[in-house]
């Protein structure tokens, strides 16, 4: 198989296809898409592969073009033909997985995409600071509903997915590790074995490293 090529910035979204593509032994290379908030050259150069601007962009080995990380997800599970982080159609915790899946990059997700940057969607001076708090303070509400779904020791319980990926990454972005661990203890604790985890350590390490 040709390799994958991920368009990527550590410690962005990228990180959770990053991870999937390193737990199957999946061939890949990395681009960085350099500071897309910050660098009208770095947007310009993604702009072509995904309209956007917004990673992860992922290029399969035969040319296709796939944004959203959700579909990167399950299309990754398929071809490896393994069902450790999606699982199977008939797997009983299929049906969570779908939802909280979809719940996460259609409801928590864009807190980010609105929030890290305000003034990409509010133009009133002054006005994207509460716009901003606005947003967060939204944002822990979604992850009091994603908190209550929560199993032990994994997301889904006694069964590791995906799920338990994306709160690996997530729980690195506001509110920030201190409130997960303080409000969203289930969320906390399932991230964190998740990142432990020797097979993701290279990624972890690489997008999230410790500070001296």
């Amino acid at each position: 198989m040709r390799e994958f090529v991920l368009y990527a910035r550590p410690g962005w979204g990228s990180a959770i296809v990053e991870a999937q593509l390193a737990w199957y032994g999946l061939p890949f290379r990395i681009i960085d898409s350099g500071d897309l908030f910050d660098s009208e050259e770095a947007r310009k150069k993604l702009a072509p592969l995904n309209p956007l601007t917004q990673v992860p962009v992922l290029a399969l080995p035969d040319g296709q073009v796939m944004t959203e990380s959700a579909a990167m997800t399950l299309h990754l599970a398929d071809l490896a033909g393994r069902d450790d982080l999606v699982p199977a159609v008939i797997a009983k915790e299929r049906a969570a997985f779908l939802r909280w899946l979809v719940f996460l990059v259609a409801n928590v997700y864009p807190t980010f995409t609105y929030a890290d940057d305000p003034k990409r969607f509010v133009k009133t001076e002054g006005a994207g600071d509460a716009f901003r708090a606005e947003v967060d303070a939204y944002a822990k509400r979604l992850w009091g509903i994603v908190e209550a779904a929560c199993g032990s020791p994994w997301f889904l319980g006694e069964r590791m997915s995906a799920l338990d990926i994306y709160l690996a990454v997530m729980t690195h972005w506001r509110p920030g590790a201190k409130w997960f661990a303080e409000n969203t203890p289930r969320l906390a604790a399932a991230a964190h074995k998740a990142a432990a985890l020797e097979r993701l350590a290279g990624v972890m390490g690489r997008n999230f490293p410790k500070k001296a």
